[in-house]
């Protein structure tokens, strides 16, 4: 992405997000919506526009998980929980088994860009421990089955 292109996003985000109170949250979610990310360039005019300093803006970025600097694979972006009931039911296999399978560790993008796997803490689906979010969409009681079906449905 250009420099240009995301001086355009971010404009776009804080115009409309502008008028609401504290709308840095809204833009942060705007600008990496249309991006993919949060890229570093972007928040010095985020803070500006917000009358907040850089190292405000950069630590709700590095605070939230959500957020990202560099754009997620556009193939298959797993979201998998680490939280307390999906480790007790499994978690730290099934990461094991991302490293296995596609080859990416957790918190890594393979090195032909096709999968992204990050860490998150809790997506309220404790009931179908272990579980993950997949292209945003909710995936339970994964095991390397799971895995070898997501793996031929996504083509990673």
């Amino acid at each position: 992405m250009s420099e240009a292109d995301v001086k355009v996003v971010v404009s776009r985000a804080i115009q409309k997000a502008g008028a609401e109170p504290g709308p840095l949250l809204e833009i942060l979610h705007a600008v990496q919506d249309e991006l993919g990310c949060v890229p570093p360039e972007s928040v010095p005019m985020i803070a500006d526009a917000l009358n907040l300093s850089r190292a405000e803006v950069h630590g709700v970025v590095s605070f939230y998980h959500h957020f990202r600097e560099k754009p997620a694979a556009q193939r298959m972006h797993m979201q998998l929980c680490q939280a307390e009931a999906c480790l007790s039911m499994g978690a730290a296999r099934v990461a094991n088994a991302c490293r296995d399978i596609f080859g990416v560790e957790l918190g890594q993008t393979s090195s032909n860009g096709r999968i992204t796997i990050e860490p998150v803490y809790c997506l309220g689906l404790c009931a179908c421990a272990p579980a993950a979010l997949v292209n945003g969409n909710p995936e339970g009681r994964l095991d390397e089955q799971a895995l070898d079906y997501l793996r031929n449905t996504y083509r990673v």
